[in-house]
């Protein structure tokens, strides 16, 4: 999938590659919006996206009243949902994966009996769909089938965490070309959940590791 930048983007990766190579230092006070929409032949609504996008990831900072300035040349408070937007999909799938392995093995030692009810109907659903030969269904269903293991963790950062590779997850499912690959790998989900539902955190572990 090929997703085009918007203005704002472009000018927000210029500010910050020109910050990051020294052309504005910490605590230095960034150009007027007039200046800026000159330089970069922009309107007054792009500048103002491409500032917040670079505030919400670390490197600017909004004085009111007096200006906009430097905060960090590292950007080390990038949002995680910002920072996934240019991972690559090798280093989320790594990350997931090792998300899911803690995630089923907490599960499994946590869940309760509504977690199972829950769990057990969107499995049940990914089958049907993908039976069906619906992708953007089985995806779907997927998606929330993993979501529902992450809530019985009982751990709402993990589950948070998992939640934010959902769309990037989403978006690499649905380029598959059909929803085999859902009725192929219904049997590694049915164990997962029947030692999710055994509290068995060691088996559960071996069968997310083959996912």
């Amino acid at each position: 999938m090929i997703t085009r930048k918007s203005l704002a983007d472009e000018v927000a990766e210029s500010l910050q590659q020109q910050i990051a190579a020294g052309k504005f230092k910490v605590n230095e006070q960034l150009p007027i919006e007039p200046e800026l929409m000159k330089t970069f032949g922009v309107g007054r609504s792009s500048i103002r996206e491409a500032i917040k996008l670079l505030v919400n990831s670390g490197y600017l900072r909004v004085q009111q009243g007096v200006g906009t300035f430097v905060a960090d040349a590292s950007g080390v408070k990038e949002p995680l949902s910002q920072r996934l937007k240019r991972s690559s999909k090798e280093d989320i799938s790594e990350v997931r994966q090792l998300l899911e392995l803690k995630i089923v093995e907490k599960a499994a030692l946590k869940r309760t009996e509504a977690d199972i009810k829950k769990m057990t109907r969107h499995l049940h659903k990914r089958l049907q769909m993908a039976e069906a030969g619906l992708l953007a269904e089985s995806v779907e269903a997927d998606i929330q089938f993993h979501i529902a293991v992450a809530e019985a963790c009982k751990n709402d950062i993990l589950a948070d965490l998992y939640k934010s590779f959902t769309s990037h997850m989403q978006q690499q499912f649905l380029s598959y070309k059909d929803a085999e690959i859902f009725i192929t790998t219904n049997p590694i989900h049915e164990h997962l959940l029947q030692c999710i539902i055994d509290k068995d955190p060691k088996k559960a572990v071996h069968w997310a590791s083959k996912l």
